[in-house]
């Protein structure tokens, strides 16, 4: 059969050589993500528990009805009447901070990919090998680059969690229907003109669903990112499934579903909401 490729030889050489190339960049990096996860954990854990949840349920009662309201009252109550508030919070940062990173890369590569069908095609492959790649491969090079802790679990997350809003603001941009695109090209609108106030617009509840997509792909990497020092959820489940404590796994396990259940409908109805006063056609 030949000899064989030194393909695992050549990633290192290649991490090690970006390590120490790069490690100006890494640093900054992880100051960077570190300081946003702070930042939304402050913000999550600076009114109290209580305030929070009654928050959160009329947010949730408003975007999606009374159902949801009660669904998310009742359940907020249950994980903080469980002990698991803080940590719940503490998860909340990570997922938001990965979502929040996720969009902020995925929106303008998605509107590249759209304008651009040769950036679509290169892109395209990346996205596949990236969505079917086991998540626990990406823990290795962003705990060599950034060490343990919150870093490289977010970094892990934004990795797993940012094709869907690629894929899906490429595709919402490109589904605007082209009579609109024509019309806005007849009125002498500028290119950033168009793409803001015709494409992205209709493209929203497209480009939402992505945005969703990766809310909950991002959830579903803190257990895995529990496993290089990332608190919070996953934590509690990984120390329970080592210790074989099904009861306290199947508490934290419950508190992660209600909060995915949260998080999924509210952005699910988040772009479905109308202003006050508009009539329903």
């Amino acid at each position: 059969m030949g000899p064989k490729l030194p393909i695992a030889e050549w990633v290192e050489g290649l991490v090690d050589w970006l390590g120490s190339t790069f490690e100006w960049l890494f640093g900054f990096i992880s100051s960077l993500i570190e300081g946003t996860v702070n930042l939304f954990s402050l913000l999550f854990h600076f009114p109290p528990a209580l305030v929070l949840i009654v928050l959160v349920a009329f947010l949730a009662y408003r975007a999606a009805g009374l159902m949801l309201g009660i669904f998310t009252l009742l359940g907020m109550l249950l994980i903080a009447n469980l002990g698991f508030w803080d940590h719940t919070m503490d998860t909340l940062a990570l997922v938001m901070t990965s979502a929040f990173l996720s969009v902020i890369v995925g929106l303008p590569l998605g509107i590249w990919s759209a304008r651009n069908k040769t950036v679509q095609n290169t892109l395209t492959p990346l996205l596949d090998f990236m969505q079917t790649m086991p998540a626990f491969v990406y823990l290795i090079p962003a705990v060599t680059f950034f060490g343990l802790g919150v870093v490289p679990g977010v970094i892990a997350s934004v990795i797993f969690a940012v094709p869907p809003t690629i894929r899906l603001t490429n595709l919402g941009i490109r589904q605007v229907p082209f009579d609109l695109i024509e019309a806005a090209d007849a009125f002498g609108t500028t290119p950033g003109q168009k793409l803001w106030k015709v494409q992205l617009p209709l493209a929203l509840p497209t480009l939402m669903a992505g945005v969703n997509q990766t809310i909950m792909l991002s959830l579903s990497m803190v257990v895995i990112a529990s496993m290089i020092g990332a608190q919070g959820l996953g934590a509690d489940v990984y120390r329970a499934v080592t210790q074989l404590k099904t009861g306290e796994g199947f508490e934290a396990g419950l508190a992660v579903v209600i909060l995915a259940i949260v998080l999924d409908r509210l952005t699910q109805h988040a772009i479905k909401m109308k202003p006050k006063g508009e009539k329903k056609h």
